[in-house]
């Protein structure tokens, strides 16, 4: 399989692209700017040829975002999956690896798989003990215009996150097939999006400590009922989310999210990921 290679380095004191290879059908795109100049960042979007991966297509690219240096990996929409054809899967690798005291953002729109689509992602992070992290992952139900909920037929996001020294800090993996525990959609209920937000590194402690108390804020919402109330109303919350810890020490946080709505998601994305400006020079999901 050709992979692509991304390479972020400081030139002049700068974090800037030194290396940038794509290959089909995936492609990469620089702009010069984006949000604030005082900000030393370097944002790359992903964009496939033909606006979503076809059944069968095998995506592979290397990213290094070296020592001090802030990278922002995102895409333009939503990244939409095909209909299989004879059974096909899609994959797609992304291995990457950030130097000491540097930071790397992976925030892409949800993966949209179409009926029957096959699509297989693995995403492998080994990091420095300063390196800082933020990766958000997230899938819908598919395309709702159509009448599609949860019709895809295969979906599987890996998720490794190791020290340079090979130790594991973080190994998560979520799969979803037809009919092996039943249909998707009957276990999925009335849930349209699900999302995954890793919060790791000195980076982001203020990010995390705000995540965790406004989580825990939501969900005691949620779950209040009325003291006066004899019984808890049979009803499902449109919005539920988890917070923990992981890694030596409680490092690094994992949130998790279900939602009726993808709407709610980005609005919850863009609220706890406001003061990533600071960073980044705009703020994700805006």
């Amino acid at each position: 399989m050709e992979r692509g290679k991304l390479i972020v380095e400081k030139v002049e004191g700068k974090s800037t692209l030194t290396r940038c290879l794509s290959k089909y059908p995936m492609k990469f795109i620089v702009p010069k700017k984006v949000g604030s100049s005082q900000t030393d960042v370097v944002w790359i979007y992903t964009i496939t040829y033909g606006g979503g991966i076809v059944s069968g297509d095998s995506i592979a690219f290397d990213f290094t975002v070296a020592d001090s240096c802030i990278a922002v990996l995102t895409t333009q929409s939503s990244t939409k999956v095909y209909k299989s054809i004879a059974s096909k899967c899609s994959q797609q690798l992304l291995e990457a690896s950030i130097g000491r005291d540097a930071l790397l953002v992976v925030i892409p729109d949800p993966v949209t798989c179409f009926s029957t689509a096959r699509y297989s992602q693995t995403q492998n992070f080994t990091l420095a003990t300063d390196s800082s992290l933020l990766l958000v992952d997230w899938i819908t139900s598919g395309r709702h215009e159509r009448g599609e909920k949860w019709a895809f037929s295969y979906y599987k996001s890996t998720n490794r996150i190791l020290l340079q020294d090979g130790e594991p800090l973080f190994l998560d993996t979520t799969l979803l097939e037809q009919e092996t525990h039943g249909a998707i959609s009957d276990r999925m209920k009335d849930y349209q999006a699900i999302a995954m937000i890793v919060l790791l590194g000195p980076k982001l402690q203020q990010i995390q400590k705000q995540t965790e108390e406004d989580v825990k804020k939501i969900m005691s919402q949620q779950f209040s009922f009325p003291s006066n109330s004899s019984s808890k109303p049979d009803m499902k919350p449109d919005f539920v989310a988890s917070c923990s810890r992981f890694g030596p020490k409680g490092m690094g946080v994992v949130v998790r999210v279900a939602s009726m709505t993808t709407e709610a998601i980005y609005s919850f994305l863009q609220h706890q990921l406001a003061s990533m400006e600071e960073l980044v020079g705009a703020p994700p999901y805006r």
